[in-house]
């Protein structure tokens, strides 16, 4: 069983920056590959980033590829996700979670464990 809780969401102008932060309970942090997902009113999650278990492999959607930045401290349990130059479109709910899957996936059915997410507006 794991916990997620993001942090960090907020009210940034366009071209701005946040860090999300996404701490996770247990002690088996380090199993698991993590991305962040995001969900805007009236659409589809969708996938944003993903990292692998120790951290050494990324992987980005092509809306946000450039702009952001994912990355993972195992010591500390937690995964972030940098975002600069947001834009109002970058406007959404941002949830982190956990996935089991032997490789890096953007399908939100391989995740197993998911936070409850943070707001993130990008106003224009």
């Amino acid at each position: 069983q794991v916990q997620l809780v993001e942090s960090g969401g907020g009210l940034v102008q366009a071209g701005g920056s946040l860090r999300l932060s996404c701490a996770a309970s247990g002690r088996t942090f380090s199993s698991y590959a993590m991305g962040w997902f995001r969900q805007a009113p009236g659409k589809e999650r969708e996938f944003v980033a993903a990292i692998s278990k120790s951290g050494g492999g990324t992987y980005y959607s092509d809306s946000v590829k450039g702009r952001f930045t994912i990355s993972r401290d195992n010591a500390k349990n937690t995964v972030y996700l940098q975002m600069n130059s947001l834009k109002p479109e970058d406007t959404a709910v941002y949830y982190c979670a956990a996935s089991s899957f032997w490789k890096l996936t953007t399908s939100t059915l391989q995740y197993t464990y998911w936070g409850q997410g943070t707001q993130v507006t990008a106003s224009s």
